[in-house]
C-alpha cells in the first residue's frame, strides 16, 4: 500500500486559486455561450464577429478546457491521482483553443497585443497545474 503525505499549506492554497482560476474560465464559457442580443450590442463589432465565427470544435476546445480544469480542481482538492490526467485533457483543449486564436484568425489585430496576456496566462497555468498534479502525485499527496 502506497503511503499518503500529508499536503502541505501551499498545496491548498495552490489547489484554492487554481479552483477559482477554472471557476472563472468556467463562467467565461457559460457566458459566451448563452450571450444575450443585449449582451452582444454591447461588444465592439471586430471583436463580435471574432466571437460569432468560432466554429463550433473551438467552442468545444474551449468547453474541454475548462471543465476538465475544473474538474481537475476538485479532483487535486480531493487528493485523487486522476487530477494530472485530467489537468492534460484540459490543456490540450487550452492548446487547441489559443492555437485557433493566435494562428487561425485576426486576433491580435482585434485585441492588440494585450489581447494576448491572458491566452498566455492561461497556457502557462495549464502547464504548470499538469506539472503541479504530476509532482503532488509523486511525493504522495494525491492517491
Amino acid at each position: 500500500m502506497a503511503t499518503i503525505t500529508k499536503p502541505s499549506k501551499s498545496f491548498w492554497i495552490i489547489s484554492v486559486l487554481a479552483l477559482l482560476w477554472n471557476a472563472i474560465g468556467v463562467l467565461a464559457y457559460l457566458g459566451q455561450s448563452f450571450m444575450t442580443d443585449d449582451m452582444k450590442s454591447l461588444i465592439p463589432a471586430d471583436q463580435l464577429k471574432l466571437i460569432e465565427n468560432t466554429p463550433s470544435w473551438v467552442t468545444a476546445a474551449f468547453a474541454v478546457a475548462v471543465w476538465f480544469g475544473l474538474l481537475g480542481c476538485i479532483l487535486l482538492l480531493a487528493r485523487k491521482k486522476l487530477a494530472h490526467k485530467v489537468f492534460i485533457i484540459s490543456l490540450l483543449g487550452v492548446l487547441v483553443q489559443t492555437g485557433y486564436t493566435f494562428f487561425m484568425t485576426n486576433a491580435i489585430e482585434v485585441y492588440g497585443n494585450t489581447g494576448l496576456i491572458q491566452p498566455i496566462l492561461t497556457i502557462l497555468i495549464s502547464f504548470y497545474l499538469v506539472f503541479f498534479a504530476k509532482k503532488c502525485e509523486n511525493s504522495g499527496i494525491l492517491a
